[in-house]
C-alpha cells in the first residue's frame, strides 16, 4: 500500500478523513449531502474483482461499517452506495446519505448542482460527528489533527 497515490480529481474534490485497514476515507467537499468515499489503497485497482479475496472481504466490511455508521449518524432515509468509475478510474466507492427532501431526490446526486464546499465550522462539525461513529473501529487512523475535529 506504500505505492498508493490518490487520484488527482479525488484529492481536489475531497478532504482526507483517515485510513481503514484497506481503504482511505474521504469526505466529498460538498455540504449539500453527507458524502463519503472509500478508496482502496491498492495501486492500479479500478474494479473490485481485481482485488484478492481477502481484500475484497475487508473492503465489503469497511463499506458496510461506513454505510451503517452514516445511516445512524445522519438519520438517512436511504444510503446510496456505488462504485462507478466513469470519470475517475481509480477504484472508489461513494457512500451518500440521502433524504426525500434533498436537492437531487430521487435522482443521483452527480451533476445536479454545483458543489458547495464546507465552511471551516461545518467541516469541524462533520469531523466530530464522524469521530463519534468511527471510534468503534480502533484500527482507523485519523488524518486530521485534533484542531480539525
Amino acid at each position: 500500500m506504500s505505492d498508493f497515490e490518490l487520484d488527482a480529481q479525488l484529492a481536489k474534490d475531497c478532504v482526507v478523513v483517515g485510513d481503514f485497514p484497506v481503504c482511505r476515507l474521504l469526505l466529498m467537499n460538498d455540504s449539500h449531502y453527507p458524502w463519503l468515499i472509500l478508496v482502496p489503497r491498492i495501486k492500479g485497482a479500478e474494479e473490485i474483482y481485481q482485488l484478492d479475496e481477502t481484500t475484497q472481504q475487508q473492503l465489503l466490511f469497511e463499506s458496510s461499517f461506513l454505510a451503517e455508521i452514516l445511516q445512524v449518524l445522519f438519520s438517512a432515509e436511504k444510503m446510496n452506495v456505488a462504485a462507478l468509475g466513469n470519470v475517475v478510474r481509480q477504484l472508489h466507492i461513494h457512500h451518500v446519505v440521502r433524504y426525500s427532501h434533498d436537492a437531487a431526490w430521487p435522482a443521483p446526486v452527480w451533476g445536479k448542482q454545483p458543489a458547495q464546499p464546507y465552511s471551516a465550522e461545518e467541516l469541524s462539525e462533520i469531523m466530530k460527528k464522524l469521530e463519534c461513529g468511527i471510534a468503534e473501529m480502533p484500527s482507523f487512523q485519523w488524518a486530521h489533527s485534533d484542531e480539525m475535529r
